[in-house]
């Protein structure tokens, strides 16, 4: 039988419907990534050869029943992916602690054969998707903050980091930021009293040269991470000058954490059949009462 487009459309439509109701699909995870490959091809962004946006864990022709984004792969994330039934991990950053997730130096760490046994006997892949998802114009992870912060509107044309925010004082700005993104453990460098109207948002690790490309020509430079004597002394130093300048540092993980909801909107778009649903990594740390 030969059917013609709108027919096509109608019998698709209904696979699709019964895969949702049934909780089936036969879209495998490699299919899912060529679709993201695809879809990032329309908006100029080319795979790279070398690249650390690759498969982590799992069988790639594993069909897909759900799918989780988050920043980090932990085993908390990997446990409550399974417990929710979707069993396609797509991370920003690491599973196995580096960034290539070279696993060489850990073949008898009891921590890293219990993490290969869970994704295994949970029928689990996991992907990572950092590279290019960084390369989509505009990154993915400053919008996901901004948004989260309620700062979209304040983007600055053609600066998708940097924001022009009714001016405050730093020590507010900061408050906000902590109460908005959940934070227990943010730290902070400049005078709290300090004008903040122009902020630059960089989420994941930043290091000296950044630190010296940003804080001159802004206010406050927001970051995941840094080394403690590279960009967060050049602030402290800027402080003690009388430069009003700030740095606020949030954590790496709930840094990113906003990116990574903000691809599971994306992805909503480009793979229907399947329930997306992110899942926060976040914050490692806590500071005693």
């Amino acid at each position: 039988m030969t059917l013609n487009r709108r027919q096509f459309a109608a019998f698709a439509s209904a696979g699709l419907v019964a895969d949702r109701l049934f909780g089936q699909s036969s879209l495998t995870a490699q299919q899912v990534v060529e679709r993201i490959q695809g879809e990032l091809a329309k908006v100029g962004v080319n795979w790279r050869e070398q690249t650390v946006d690759t498969f982590k864990g799992g069988d790639p022709n594993t069909p897909v029943s759900g799918i989780v984004t988050t920043v980090m792969s932990t085993l908390d994330v990997l446990r409550r992916a399974a417990a929710a039934g979707k069993n396609m991990v797509i991370t920003h950053e690491p599973t196995y602690y580096n960034g290539q997730d070279d696993t060489s130096d850990m073949q008898q760490d009891e921590l890293y054969l219990r993490k290969v046994k869970f994704i295994k006997d949970n029928g689990l892949v996991v992907w990572r998707f950092h590279d290019h998802w960084h390369a989509k114009k505009p990154d993915g992870m400053p919008v996901g903050v901004a948004k989260l912060l309620g700062w979209s509107q304040y983007q600055v044309a053609d600066r998708e980091r940097s924001y022009v925010i009714p001016e405050a004082t730093l020590g507010a700005v900061a408050k906000h930021i902590k109460s908005s993104m959940g934070i227990k453990t943010m730290r902070v460098v400049g005078d709290p009293a300090a004008k903040i109207s122009r902020v630059a948002i960089s989420p994941g690790y930043s290091n000296l040269q950044a630190a010296l490309r940003t804080l001159p020509n802004n206010d406050l430079f927001i970051v995941g991470e840094a080394r403690e004597w590279e960009g967060v002394e050049y602030a402290f130093d800027a402080m003690t000058a009388g430069l009003s300048k700030g740095l606020i540092v949030l954590g790496h993980t709930i840094a990113e954490d906003p990116g990574m909801d903000e691809a599971a909107d994306w992805l909503r778009g480009i793979v229907p059949e399947v329930p997306i649903e992110f899942i926060p990594a976040g914050e490692p740390f806590w500071t005693p009462a």
